[in-house]
């Protein structure tokens, strides 16, 4: 995301302690033929956050842009400020928090049916054009896939049931589960907890570089799918690989290809 920054809070975030298991899913038919189990994406390395920017800029031509931006830097740090103060609301009612907000910033008329467009769109998020391809080439590897994203249940189910992707992933985890957000250790436990499995074995997709420093912090082997081409964060970890889209990633997962991309 091109207007997210890291917490200034950061490190204060990840010292909170970790949460019970959940349920496992069932597993793939095939088994994985990598030493890799797992892959947990952030749900926006698979769909596209700009996708938003066509709306608003419908809504409130030539502001669409700065819009959007100041919108998607308070989404983040509003979900940090209230992890740090203890005050937790679930993704969609910060996302509306967030909007009410840029709306003031920019001095611009929020009505009621405005908004509701506005926040319909991340309902609707158009999917990065190798993201089908890309989790169906996985799961024919045995590569069992889920989401750890800060997204509410609700916004995660919309867009996967609205892409036809549902089906592809053993599970959508939403950090809503145990009230956390991203880079709380908490919220990346998610994926250990319901795949059962050694968090050695899963790999992290992260979209921002932020998240990619939390996950490594974590302990996850990290790939930051670096779509944006955003500078490395200064938070004293860096990811395992840096690449620009899934291939990148498929390329480090499977074992048939060789890899690409900036290794750290």
């Amino acid at each position: 995301m091109r207007a997210q920054r890291p917490a200034v809070w950061f490190a204060a975030v990840l010292v909170v302690g970790a949460v019970t298991a959940a349920t496992p899913p069932a597993s793939n038919t095939s088994a994985p033929r990598t030493r890799y189990a797992a892959i947990a994406f952030d749900a926006l390395v698979l769909f596209n956050p700009d996708s938003v920017a066509s709306v608003a800029e419908r809504e409130f031509p030539g502001k669409g842009r700065a819009l959007t931006d100041i919108w998607r830097t308070r989404q983040f740090e509003y979900g940090w400020l209230r992890s740090i103060a203890g005050r937790y609301v679930d993704f969609w009612t910060l996302t509306e928090d967030a909007l009410v907000y840029a709306g003031h910033a920019l001095q611009i008329e929020m009505t009621p049916a405005k908004k509701r467009r506005l926040m319909d769109a991340y309902l609707r998020l158009e999917p990065w054009p190798d993201t089908e391809q890309g989790l169906r080439r996985l799961r024919d590897a045995g590569i069992r896939i889920v989401t750890v994203t800060n997204f509410s249940p609700a916004m995660l189910e919309a867009n996967a049931t609205r892409a036809g992707l549902g089906t592809l992933f053993d599970a959508l985890l939403s950090t809503d589960t145990n009230h956390t957000y991203k880079p709380d250790p908490r919220a990346y436990q998610l994926a250990v907890d319901r795949l059962l499995v050694p968090k050695r074995r899963i790999v992290y997709a992260a979209f921002g570089g932020w998240d990619a420093a939390g996950a490594k912090s974590f302990g996850y082997t990290t790939v930051w799918v670096n779509r944006l081409g955003q500078p490395a964060e200064e938070l004293g970890f860096r990811p395992d690989l840096t690449v620009s889209d899934l291939k990148g990633l498929l390329d480090f997962v499977l074992p048939d290809i060789t890899s690409s991309g900036t290794r750290n």
